[in-house]
């Protein structure tokens, strides 16, 4: 099953007073390319999220987003006194010293830098659990969106190779033609030679190997085998790499062919099968 390397993929989840959410999103890549964006609460987790993307993903430009919200209205700050009598006995001090009259020294306390600590957390094995949970969820998602877009790739590459084959199939019509033209325009240009006279047996020679020369028998075959060929790979996991090895033995039977056609209605043919060719080598780049 053929799979597509343009992929999104999306889930989020709960833990106590966070809201977890993870997106992923791929694109095209010769080899494994992955940005990962962490918050630094989780980022010891980055190292296992990448090895959960390298072995489910496989190749493409991967960017792993994850992002938390806190929906408890619940406030964990707590006044640090220490800090704030500091404050006070500083202000008191230099209000006096300077005559200044007795303000409302808690309400700028109150406004100081530091003066609220929240409590040290630190992630728990359990919330671990959860996040690992969360990115599974959110790539198996992106490699479900990968099979549909496989699907289609499925489908027009299967097209295009039937093209190809019904453009193959109309070749015969053409080669016996082909040699009788040559046979008359060979032999016509040995009427025009003033001697008026040529061997027969040497022309029969030199007519077959002109039609050796121009043989595409081996092509023919060749190039029918390789387009079954790329079909049963199509089936195979992870398959884009060997179908662009198989496009390149297609394209080098078709060129041959069409180098030995000698014949417009055989280019006509060799040019829909290039055409075909360059629709399927297109999409294997964005196959897995």
């Amino acid at each position: 099953m053929l799979k597509s390397m343009t992929g999104f993929g999306k889930a989020s989840g709960n833990f106590q007073s966070k809201k977890i959410s993870i997106e992923l999103r791929s694109l095209n890549s010769k080899s494994l390319d992955l940005n990962t964006r962490i918050p630094s609460f989780y980022k010891e987790l980055d190292p296992i999220i990448r090895k959960m993307i390298s072995k489910e993903v496989g190749r493409g430009k991967v960017d792993f987003s994850l992002n938390f919200d806190t929906v408890s209205t619940e406030n964990k700050s707590s006044i640090n006194q220490e800090l704030a009598k500091s404050y006070y006995t500083e202000l008191k001090e230099l209000s006096e010293s300077l005559g200044e009259k007795r303000e409302d020294y808690l309400s700028l306390i109150l406004r100081m830098p530091e003066i609220y600590t929240s409590p040290t957390e630190e992630l728990s094995e359990e919330e671990k659990e959860v996040v690992i949970k969360i990115a599974k969820e959110a790539i198996d998602n992106l490699n479900h969106f990968r099979r549909k877009e496989g699907e289609d790739l499925e489908r027009e590459f299967t097209e295009r190779l039937n093209d190809i084959q019904s453009l193959l199939d109309e070749v015969p019509k053409y080669e016996q033609e082909r040699i009788d033209i040559i046979r008359e325009r060979m032999k016509k240009g040995l009427e025009d030679i003033e001697s008026g006279s040529y061997d027969d047996n040497r022309f029969e020679q030199e007519m077959i190997f002109y039609i050796e020369k121009l043989d595409v028998a081996e092509e023919k075959m060749r190039l029918a085998n390789h387009l079954t060929y790329f079909a049963e790979t199509m089936q195979l996991e992870q398959s884009g790499k060997k179908l662009g090895f198989i496009g390149q033995e297609i394209g080098r039977e078709i060129n041959t062919l069409g180098s030995k056609s000698n014949h417009a209605e055989m280019q006509k043919l060799v040019i829909g099968m290039k055409d075909n060719l360059e629709k399927i080598k297109e999409q294997i780049l964005n196959t897995l």
